[in-house]
């Protein structure tokens, strides 16, 4: 799960994704400042990964992150990557050859200096290489509704709220976010009143 506004082109200021899922490296952009917090570790050593840190940790920048992921494959998503290929020799291609597509390319041709054995891995994966794109690449053309990061003064659905409370037993929980929204609201309009009061 990532918890961001929406990736706008021409945003002023950065956008940060906090995710330990590696897809969304592919969505690191410096000239759109878009960074991703991993915390690998736990979130008190969670590490800022621009594109300066991919190219540091992976050999290739946001950008080509989706084409290395496709082609060292990813248990954890269900992708098996290509046989042979796996981390340092998928930044390798990518970076001899540029993307995902060139790589293909140069398996395609017998000229290329691909080794016998890399071109017939590459070209035994062509029903995989065909579809883990789709699969890896995150969408970025889905129109998301205006986030509002104000915080709510109080319930919605107070109705809703209290059997919630009452079926999950959330009592001093819930008292003391309710209690929370309440001292935002009056700090809110404290500092919105013109004597300061």
């Amino acid at each position: 799960m990532s918890e961001s506004s929406q990736v706008r082109p021409g945003f002023a200021c950065w956008e940060t994704f906090v995710s330990r899922d590696r897809d969304l490296f592919q969505l690191v952009d410096d000239a759109r400042a878009v960074t991703v917090l991993y915390p690998a570790k736990g979130i008190g050593a969670a590490q800022r990964m621009d594109d300066a840190a991919l190219l540091e940790k992976y050999g290739v920048p946001g950008s080509s992150y989706a084409d290395l992921a496709a082609l060292r494959g990813d248990a954890s998503d269900g992708l098996p990557g290509v046989k042979g290929i796996g981390e340092k020799t998928a930044t390798q291609l990518i970076q001899t050859y540029g993307d995902l597509a060139a790589v293909r390319a140069a398996a395609a041709d017998p000229a290329s200096k691909l080794t016998p054995a890399r071109r017939k891995n590459l070209l035994e994966a062509a029903p995989y290489l065909d579809v883990a794109p789709t699969v890896v690449r995150v969408a970025t053309d889905i129109q998301l509704p205006v986030f509002d990061p104000q915080l709510p003064h109080e319930p919605r659905d107070p109705m809703a709220l209290d059997q919630l409370a009452d079926r999950w037993g959330l009592g001093t929980s819930l008292t003391r976010l309710l209690d929370t929204l309440a001292d935002t609201r009056r700090e809110r309009n404290r500092t919105a009143a013109p004597d300061g009061r």
